[in-house]
């Protein structure tokens, strides 16, 4: 059983949180850069006044920073932060681990069922670390963490990996490792997304990608195709690289199967949990499950949202954020 579902992972493996543009308001100082270490490079974008209190944006699989809308960005800042948006590893404009193998899907399955370390590129715990980079570079002491689908799971671990960099934790459609869960939430929902092309066919890509975001939307997104194909198309012409977010499917893949309730239980900052209620890709009682294992954490479950950061519920993910980082006194 655990085999075919890696199998199945393997085929969701582009799957993230993605979004639909809005209209831009009054301009908001907006900086783009390359945060730099040893080992890797990545991009960021950050909006609002640089000396303010920050909140730090972590995007899902297969996501780009654009996944975060420019809109949604600016209405934060407009609340006095600066906002910092960034290309995970392996995504966008950052550093791409293409002298690295893809995943052994085969391999990965065998160890996850003799419960053994599991053969990936790199881990989740290792983005937790790379996103601690971008603070430090930037010289942020400590932020606002805020993270969706993967960038969830990764959100959680820089809370208890680097808990002296964190004023606050948001955690949104992402799961804790609990091993009662499954993968995929409505698999027959999620098994209307067509397999992926050639890495060559970027055609079949957009094909599927515009499908992928019909689906996570959930029933109770009313769909524009045309605007959703531009998304497409302008994320494509960004960057495109296929293997590049099959590792990163694979890190997610390990990291969902990592029970880690205890490493939860230790997260001592104010956190706040936001599920979708339509998600068909990972059950909104796995976010709840994150919230009662860290202490005092709140529980929100948006009706009708799907696992997509889309314009039907931008203003209300806005409100819950803010509503978390205004109790917080840095």
């Amino acid at each position: 059983m655990l085999l075919k579902t890696l199998l199945c992972f393997c085929f969701l493996a582009g799957l993230g949180a993605c979004c639909t543009p809005r209209i831009r308001q009054e301009a908001i100082l907006r900086q783009t850069g390359l945060a730099k270490s040893d080992t890797i490079t990545l991009a960021y974008e950050r909006f609002g006044q640089p000396r303010t209190e920050a909140i730090l944006l972590i995007g899902g699989t297969n996501s780009q920073l654009t996944a975060w809308p420019v809109s949604f960005c600016e209405r934060l800042a407009r609340a006095g932060y600066q906002v910092i948006r960034f290309d995970n590893r392996d995504a966008g404009l950052s550093t791409k681990f293409t002298q690295l193998a893809g995943p052994d899907w085969l391999a990965m399955g065998h160890a996850l069922q003799a419960k053994k370390p599991v053969p990936v590129a790199y881990t989740l715990d290792d983005m937790a670390d790379d996103a601690v980079g971008v603070l430090s570079y930037l010289n942020i002491q400590k932020a606002h963490i805020v993270g969706v689908s993967m960038g969830g799971m990764i959100a959680q671990r820089v809370a208890y990996r680097h808990a002296d960099r964190v004023l606050s934790l948001v955690s949104i459609m992402a799961g804790g490792g609990k091993a009662d869960f499954p993968l995929i939430a409505k698999p027959a929902v999620m098994a209307s997304i067509p397999p992926p092309g050639l890495p060559t066919d970027t055609a079949a890509y957009i094909r599927r990608e515009i499908k992928v975001l019909q689906v996570l939307g959930g029933p109770s997104y009313q769909t524009d195709s045309v605007a959703i194909r531009r998304l497409v198309e302008r994320d494509l012409m960004r960057s495109y690289d296929p293997q590049g977010y099959e590792r990163q499917g694979a890190a997610s893949l390990a990291g969902f199967y990592a029970g880690r309730q205890q490493q939860l239980q230790s997260i001592r900052v104010p956190t706040l949990v936001i599920h979708g209620s339509e998600d068909p890709l990972v059950l909104p009682a796995a976010g709840r499950d994150v919230a009662e294992h860290i202490s005092n954490a709140r529980f929100e479950l948006i009706e009708g949202m799907g696992h997509l950061i889309a314009e039907p519920w931008l203003d209300k993910l806005a409100d819950l954020i803010l509503s978390q980082t205004k109790q917080v006194v840095p």
